[in-house]
C-alpha cells in the first residue's frame, strides 16, 4: 500500500538531484552550501553555519549508524549465528580501511567499485522478488493508487522512514560535490547547458536502477510476510531446519519482520540460498552507503569549518562515534532494539531533509549566483510547497508517535525539541527569503552572496 510513497518519495528525490547537480555545474563550488553560508551577514554570522552543519553532520553518523547495523545483521545471518551482532559491528571497522585502500586509485575506480555493489544489490534483491513471486496486480495498484487503508502511526512511521531513507539530506551535498570532476567550460552557456542535461540523466538512471531495487525489496517483504503469525512461521522454520526456529514465539501474534527477521523468514520458507543471497544484498548495501557518507563527510567539514581532514581521519572519527552506540545496543539488547534503531535513523534523516532542501532551492534561485540558470517561478514555488509538506509530515508524526506513547514527560520533551526543530526551520527559511530578495523581513540587516562569491572561486 505504501509503494506510491516510494515512487513520489523518488520522483522527488530524483528532482532536488537534479537542483544540487545544476549548482555544481554552473557555479563549480565543490562543497557549495557551506562556502555561501559564509555569506549570510546577519547580526550572528556564524550561528546558522555552526548549525547546519551540525544538522548535516548528525544525518552522516546517522546513515553511517545504519551501514553498521545492516552489516553486522549481514555478517550474523552470513554466519549462521557464530559471529554475534557486536562482533559484526566491530568488523565494520575494517571495511574503512578497505574502502581508504581503493580511494588511492582515484574516484573513477570508486565509482566502478560503487557500480559493483549496486550490481549485486539488483541481483540479490531481484532473485529474492523472482523466488517470492509477489502478486504483479497489487504491485501497480501500490505504485498508481495513493491509499492507505486502516492505517496508524506504525504506516505512518514507515512512510515517513521511506521518505528519509529515499531522499537523504546528505546526498544533497554530496552530488553536487562530485558533478565537479568532470571537466566543464563555465563561460560557455552552451557547454553547461549540455552538461546540466546529462547530469539529469545519469541521475534518472541511477535512481531508476535504485527505485527498481527498493520495489524488490518492499514487495519482498509485503507478499512473503503479509497476514503470517508467529506459530506459521515457526512451524515452517522447526520443518525446515532452521537454527533460527526459536526467533519466532509459538503464538496466534501477527509476525513483525526487519531485516533480520525478514532473511531468516525467506530461509525458511525459499531454503537457506535466499537467506544468504539476501544477507549479501544487506552486506553490498552497507558498504555502498560508507563510501557516500564519508565523501559526503569530508565535503561538508571542508565547507562549513574550512576545515581540511584527511579521509582516514575523517572515516575514523565518524565511524568512532556510529559504532559506540550502535555497540552497546547489541551487545546489552537484542536484534529487535538493533533494527529498531535503524528504522529511527530513517525516521531522523526525513527530519533533517529541511536544512539541505531550504539552502538548495535558494541557491539555485539566486540569479546572482546561477545566471541564467536560476529557477523560475514554478520551480520557488513547487520547491517551497515540497517544504512545507515535509515540515508538516514530520511534525505530524512526532505528534502521534508522542501522543502514542503515553507519557508526560515526553510530552513536555518533544513539544520543546519541536519548538527548537521548528524555530530554526523558520530562521533558516527567513534568511533564505531575504537572500532571495524579501528586503521588507530583513529587519535593517542586509545579506552579502555576490561580492564574497568571487573570492571563492
Amino acid at each position: 500500500q505504501l509503494l506510491w510513497v516510494l515512487m513520489l518519495a523518488t520522483i522527488i528525490g530524483l528532482l532536488l538531484q537534479r537542483l544540487a547537480a545544476r549548482l555544481g555545474v554552473v557555479t563549480g563550488l565543490h562543497h557549495f552550501f557551506p562556502c555561501f553560508s559564509w555569506h549570510w551577514v546577519f547580526l550572528s554570522l556564524q550561528f546558522p553555519r555552526i548549525i547546519l552543519w551540525l544538522m548535516v553532520e548528525l544525518a552522516i553518523i546517522g546513515s553511517d549508524m545504519q551501514e553498521v547495523i545492516g552489516s553486522a545483521i549481514a555478517i550474523n545471518l552470513l554466519s549462521v549465528g557464530k559471529i554475534p551482532l557486536w562482533g559484526g559491528v566491530l568488523i565494520t571497522i575494517a571495511d574503512t580501511f578497505v574502502f581508504l585502500f581503493l580511494d588511492k586509485y582515484g574516484l573513477r575506480k570508486l565509482e566502478a567499485f560503487f557500480g559493483f555493489l549496486i550490481t549485486i544489490m539488483a541481483l540479490t534483491f531481484g532473485y529474492e522478488y523472482i523466488t517470492v513471486k509477489p502478486n504483479q496486480k497489487k504491485l501497480l495498484q501500490g505504485l498508481f493508487i495513493p491509499y492507505c487503508k486502516d492505517c496508524g502511526t506504525p504506516q505512518l512511521e514507515q512512510a515517513v522512514g521511506i521518505v528519509g531513507a529515499v531522499i537523504m539530506p546528505h546526498n544533497m551535498y554530496l552530488h553536487s560535490a562530485l558533478v565537479k570532476s568532470r571537466q566543464v567550460n563555465r563561460a560557455d552557456k552552451r557547454e553547461v547547458r549540455e552538461a546540466n542535461k546529462y547530469f539529469f540523466i545519469e541521475s534518472c538512471i541511477a535512481l531508476f536502477v535504485s527505485f527498481i531495487i527498493n520495489i524488490f525489496v518492499v514487495t519482498v517483504f509485503a507478499e512473503a510476510f503479509f497476514n503470517k503469525t508467529n506459530a506459521d512461521v515457526n512451524h515452517v522454520c522447526a520443518n525446515s531446519s532452521s537454527p533460527h526456529s526459536t526467533l519466532f514465539p509459538n503464538n496466534n501474534q501477527t509476525l513483525e519482520v526487519d531485516i533480520y527477521k525478514g532473511g531468516v523468514v525467506l530461509g525458511c520458507y525459499f531454503g537457506p540460498a535466499a537467506l544468504y543471497i539476501w544477507a549479501i544484498g544487506i552486506l553490498a548495501a552497507g558498504q555502498s552507503s560508507t563510501m557516500t557518507g564519508t565523501y559526503s563527510g569530508q565535503f561538508v567539514m571542508e565547507g562549513f569549518l574550512n576545515l581540511r581532514w584527511s579521509r582516514f581521519a575523517r572515516v575514523l572519527l565518524t565511524r568512532s562515534i556510529a559504532v559506540t552506540p550502535t555497540l552497546f545496543v547489541a551487545i546489552f539488547q537484542d536484534v529487535e532494539h538493533l533494527t529498531g534503531m535503524n528504522d529511527f535513523l530513517n525516521v531522523l534523516m526525513s527530519l533533517q531533509l529541511p536544512f539541505a532542501l531550504i539552502p538548495v532551492l535558494t541557491f539555485t534561485s539566486l540569479p546572482s549566483v546561477m545566471h541564467d540558470f536560476a529557477n523560475g517561478l514554478f520551480w520557488k514555488v513547487a520547491g517551497g510547497l515540497l517544504i512545507l509538506l515535509i515540515c508538516c509530515i514530520n511534525m505530524y508524526f512526532v505528534v502521534a508517535y508522542v501522543m502514542s506513547l503515553h507519557n508526560l514527560g515526553l510530552y513536555i520533551g518533544a513539544a520543546v525539541l519541536s519548538v527548537i526543530y521548528l524555530s530554526f526551520v523558520a530562521y533558516l527559511t527567513w534568511l533564505c527569503l531575504i537572500a532571495l530578495g524579501a528586503s521588507f523581513l530583513a529587519c535593517g540587516n542586509t545579506v552579502s552572496v555576490t561580492r564574497t562569491l568571487h573570492l571563492e572561486q
